[in-house]
C-alpha cells in the first residue's frame, strides 16, 4: 500500500468557553489534521497539536517539517498489504515510526518554500523556538497511516492494542479561572458523575482555590494539581506542603523543564507524588527522570510523546520502574487524537488516570461524524470501527482551516490560504 497524496488542514475551530492555564489561555483548537489517500483510495486521518512551550514547536514548524521532510520519505514508503497479528503490532508501529528517525533530530528545521519531493535543508533563517523533538508533527503522520492502512483491511486499532477493559473513565479539568470559576466547573463535574478531577494552579491564592474546591466536591472525588511549569523548586515545594491537607493525589510538572535532579528534591520533599509531563517528551527523558527517581507518575500525551509507538516505550518503562501513568491530552484535541488516546488507555495494562474525549463539551464542531466526549461518570466505551474509529467531515476540516497544503507524490505541492 502507497501513499499517493496528502492534505493538510491547520484549524482554528472555536471552543464553547476558554480554557485557560498559568502558560496560555485558549478559545479555539489549532490542530493541524492530515488526510492521507492510498493507491487504492482509502483515506485515513491523524492530527497533530504543536505546543511551543512543550516539544518547542509551533504550528507553522509543525506545518513546515511535516510537508517538506517528512512527506517526502513516507510517501515512498509500501506498507505492508498482509494483515498483521495483535502480537506484531508494536513492533509495527516501532517500524512504522523508525521511518522519522533520521530526521527527527532536535532543533531541525524545514526550510520554507522547499520543494515537497527534496531532501531536508538548514534552515534559511533563525528558528525562534528551539524544537526539543518533532513529536507533534511525527504523531499526526504516524496516525493518519495508522488509520489508513487499518481502514484498507477493515481492522480497528483496537485488534492490533488490544482492549484490557470494555470502557475508558475519564477526569474532569478545572483551568485557571477565578475561584467562583472553579467552583462551579467543578460543581457541574459532580453533578455528571465524575469521580476524578484536575485543577490547574499558579501559585496565586491556590490554598484558597483548592479549599473551596474541595468544600464544593465533598471528601470523595480525587483531586490533582497542574502547575505548567508555573514554580521553582522551594515555591513547589511549600505548595505542595500547603496543599496536601486537602488529599492531593498528585502535583503535575509544577516547575519548568529542567535537569530530573531538581524534580527528584521536590519528590523527595513532599508527601504528595510528583507527576512529570514537559519534562517528559522523548524516551531518554523517561529513562533520567526513572534514574534519579524524580517522580511517581508519568503524564502520556500522544502528541507529546510522538504517537502511539512512542507512548507505549515510555509506558513500558514506567510499568518496569513502578511509575503510575496518566494518558493527558492536549487542550483543543478534535475527535481524532481523542479515539487514539481511548485505544492506548484502554489497551495499557495499568493506567491511573484518563483525559480527553471532550468532543463537543469544549468544542463548538468536532471533526467526527459521530461524537467521541464522554458520557455520564466520564466513562466512554472501546472503539471498534476500522481504523482510528472516527468517520471524519471533510467539510468541517474545509470550513474551518485557515490554511491548507496538499501534498502528492509527484513532488509538487501547493499552499493555499
Amino acid at each position: 500500500m502507497r501513499l499517493v497524496k496528502a492534505t493538510i488542514f491547520a484549524l482554528k475551530l472555536p471552543f464553547v468557553e476558554a480554557f485557560a492555564h498559568s502558560v496560555r489561555d485558549r478559545a479555539y483548537s489549532d490542530s493541524l489534521v492530515v488526510r492521507v489517500e492510498a493507491e487504492d483510495g482509502t483515506v485515513g486521518y491523524g492530527e497533530a497539536v504543536a505546543r511551543p512551550y512543550v516539544t518547542g514547536e509551533t504550528v507553522a514548524s509543525c506545518l513546515e517539517h511535516m510537508a517538506y521532510t517528512l512527506w517526502p520519505i513516507l510517501a515512498d514508503w509500501d506498507f505492508p498489504a498482509a494483515p498483521i497479528a495483535a502480537t506484531e503490532g508494536i513492533a509495527w508501529l516501532h517500524q512504522l515510526t523508525a521511518a522519522f528517525s533520521p530526521v527527527a533530530t532536535v532543533g531541525e528545521s524545514a526550510r520554507l518554500g522547499a520543494e515537497p519531493g527534496s531532501v531536508a535543508v538548514a534552515p534559511s533563517r533563525p528558528v525562534a523556538t528551539p524544537v526539543i523533538a518533532w513529536h507533534a508533527a511525527r504523531t499526526g503522520w504516524e496516525l493518519a497511516i495508522v488509520d489508513c492502512w487499518l481502514k484498507s483491511q477493515g481492522r480497528s486499532l483496537s485488534q492490533l492494542l488490544p482492549p484490557q477493559r470494555s470502557h475508558v473513565t475519564y477526569s474532569g479539568v478545572i483551568g485557571s479561572g477565578s475561584i467562583r470559576q472553579a467552583v462551579a466547573m467543578a460543581k457541574r463535574y459532580r453533578q455528571f458523575g465524575i469521580e476524578h478531577l484536575k485543577v490547574k494552579v499558579t501559585g496565586r491564592d491556590d490554598r484558597d482555590r483548592l479549599a473551596a474546591i474541595r468544600e464544593a466536591v465533598g471528601a470523595g472525588p480525587s483531586i490533582r494539581i497542574d502547575g505548567n511549569g508555573a514554580y521553582s523548586a522551594a515555591a513547589a515545594i511549600a505548595a505542595c506542603q500547603a496543599l496536601a491537607a486537602f488529599n492531593i493525589d498528585s502535583a503535575e510538572q509544577l516547575m519548568p523543564r529542567s535537569d530530573p535532579a531538581v524534580l527528584a528534591q521536590v519528590q523527595a520533599a513532599t508527601a504528595i507524588p510528583q507527576m512529570a509531563d514537559e519534562s517528559l517528551i522523548t524516551v531518554e527523558d523517561a529513562r533520567q527522570l526513572i534514574a534519579a527517581q524524580a517522580c511517581g507518575a508519568f503524564n502520556l500525551r500522544l502528541s507529546k510523546c510522538g504517537g502511539l509507538a512512542q507512548t507505549i516505550a515510555i509506558a513500558q518503562l514506567a510499568a518496569t520502574a513502578g511509575i503510575d501513568v496518566q494518558v493527558g491530552c492536549q487542550v483543543g484535541e478534535t475527535a481524532i487524537l481523542s479515539a487514539a488516546g481511548r485505544h492506548l488507555a484502554a489497551w495499557l495494562p495499568q493506567v491511573k488516570f484518563v483525559e480527553g474525549s471532550y468532543g463537543k463539551l469544549l468544542l463548538s464542531q468536532d471533526v467526527g461524524r459521530s461524537p467521541v466526549q464522554f458520557g455520564y461518570q466520564g466513562r466512554a466505551p472501546v472503539l471498534t470501527q476500522p481504523g482510528l474509529g472516527v468517520t471524519v467531515r471533510d467539510e468541517i476540516l474545509r470550513a474551518f482551516a485557515h490554511r491548507t497544503m496538499t501534498l502528492t507524490c509527484s513532488k509538487s505541492a501547493r499552499s493555499s490560504a
